[in-house]
């Protein structure tokens, strides 16, 4: 299989899912999104279809759609439905796979098993994606000790929203932790400006290496 890479946040809604179409695109990658929790809005991979350029076959099939937007442990007992751990393996894939949690790394998938749990699993290097605005020091540092308490590998750090260059260069510095660059917050957010703005403030060999 290619290489994956797993992009987790520090939070809900700090921007995950639009990093992640950005950088599936600027790899010509393809996604997959283990658990959907949450489909008023036809869910994450519906969006990194429209944001990043990929084609439909590279949008990979999620192995669970849950109705409630909540913790995918609370979704599936919500639903009726017991997740098991042996249907969350990375697919096959024959390009550059980029991997979607959510929420944060601490986020329950079931009652006994988190994702970082996960991501400890399948030792693919993780993208840890952070706001910029208050707090996200604490909640970004947080996150590091939590996935390198598990062995597992972080790649790097991406921020999203308004430059902050102390606590972006606080957050790397303490975490030891290569910061990987900033996304800005976009208006219209849509596929070109998204790829410009990742071309202006990533640089793809970091990814690809």
């Amino acid at each position: 299989m290619s290489r994956a890479i797993v992009v987790t946040g520090t939070d809900t809604g700090v921007g995950k899912t639009v990093f992640a179409a950005a950088l599936a695109g600027a790899l010509a990658g393809a996604y997959w999104k283990p658990i959907q929790a949450g489909l008023d809005d036809g869910g994450d991979s519906a969006t990194v279809a429209a944001l990043s350029g990929l084609a439909a076959d590279c949008i990979l099939p999620e192995a669970y759609r849950l109705r409630t937007p909540c913790s995918p442990h609370r979704a599936a007992e919500l639903d009726g439905l017991t997740i098991e751990p042996s249907r969350l393996a990375p697919p096959p894939c024959d390009r550059p796979l980029v991997i979607e949690g959510a929420g944060g790394a601490l986020v329950p998938v079931t009652r006994d098993l988190l994702y970082a749990d996960l991501f400890a699993r399948w030792q693919s290097p993780v993208v840890l994606v952070a706001r910029t605005a208050l707090g996200t020091i604490n909640h970004s540092l947080l996150s590091i000790e939590a996935l390198r308490a598990r062995g597992i590998p972080i790649l790097g750090i991406a921020f999203v929203g308004d430059a902050n260059e102390d606590s972006e260069a606080t957050i790397a510095a303490i975490g030891g932790v290569r910061r990987l660059g900033r996304l800005p917050r976009l208006d219209p957010l849509d596929r070109d400006t998204l790829a410009g703005a990742f071309r202006a403030n990533f640089q793809v060999a970091d990814f690809a290496a």
